[in-house]
């Protein structure tokens, strides 16, 4: 059985803190994987960079997608993932704390499959994040991998 994991790309550390211990509370037990900026997400989803070799067959489960980001930010990341057949698939949660409509707009019409603001709540934060971890790791059937 190949190993779960969860791709979190997040550039604000308290943000990633608090996502990882929401994680740990909320008993995930999937690997996470972070990325901090839109070219280390890229970077790890296809195989380049400091992740040259990796087996890029060997999709993440879901990633988890903040909108503001450096270098790329996640709307270019997402318009990319959508343009390769190799991660066309793959299941994108854009979590962002971003209130702005046109974001919310553009995110599902490059392929979102679904967009979470963040709760500014720990406890409410911990609620989202096992719903998540229900529905995106449990619940949902992913369509098979193509290449």
């Amino acid at each position: 059985m190949t190993e779960k994991i969860i791709l979190l790309v997040e550039d604000n550390q308290d943000d990633e803190e608090l996502a990882l211990l929401a994680f740990k509370k909320g008993q995930v037990v999937n690997t996470v994987v972070v990325a901090r900026d839109g070219v280390e997400a890229l970077d790890y989803l296809f195989g380049t960079g400091p992740h040259a070799g990796r087996d890029v067959s060997a999709l993440p489960q879901v990633m988890l997608l903040d909108l503001k980001l450096p270098k790329i930010d996640g709307l270019e990341v997402l318009r990319r993932v959508r343009a390769d057949p190799r991660t066309r698939r793959l299941p994108v949660v854009i979590l962002t704390s971003s209130r702005e409509d046109e974001d919310l707009i553009r995110g599902y019409d490059l392929g979102a499959n679904s967009y979470v603001r963040k709760p500014v709540d720990f406890t409410q934060f911990v609620d989202a994040v096992r719903q998540l971890q229900v529905y995106w790791l449990v619940l949902n059937e992913r369509p098979p991998q193509q290449g």
